[in-house]
């Protein structure tokens, strides 16, 4: 599909750029996720309300 067949109206075009793949796999903030990993061990994950 090329970006003329794209209606751009209804659809967003996002180009993610390839050497952002550098990346994955790394902590950028090690302090900060150690701190969030143990807040969700205190209190959890919140739950859902669903609406029916």
């Amino acid at each position: 599909m090329k970006l003329k067949d794209i209606d751009t109206k209804k659809k967003p075009i996002v180009v993610i750029d390839k050497s952002l793949d550098f990346f994955n796999d790394k902590v950028l903030f090690p302090d900060k996720l150690a701190k969030a990993n143990e807040m969700l061990k205190k209190v959890g994950l919140p739950k859902l309300n669903r609406i029916k």
